[in-house]
C-alpha cells in the first residue's frame, strides 16, 4: 500500500505561492519515487516474489508513485 503525503505543497499553495507549490510537489514526488525504487532494489528476489513483484516491476511501481 502506498501512502502519498501532499501536505507540503498544499500548505504553500494556501499561502499564494502556487508556482513554488508546483515545484515543491514535483521534487517531493520525485523523491518519493526515488525512495521507493531504492527500497525495492534492496530486497532480494525472494522478498520481491513474496510481495508479488519481480525486478522488472520496480520501475513501474516507482513510476506509479509519481502519478499520484
Amino acid at each position: 500500500m502506498t501512502v502519498v503525503d501532499n501536505t507540503r505543497s498544499a500548505y504553500i499553495a494556501r499561502r499564494g505561492f502556487a508556482p513554488l507549490a508546483s515545484i515543491v510537489a514535483t521534487v517531493a514526488t520525485w523523491n518519493d519515487a526515488r525512495q521507493t525504487r531504492n527500497a525495492l532494489g534492496k530486497l532480494s528476489n525472494r522478498e520481491l516474489e513474496d510481495i508479488g513483484l519481480c525486478r522488472a516491476d520496480i520501475e513501474n511501481v516507482a513510476t506509479s508513485v509519481r502519478q499520484f
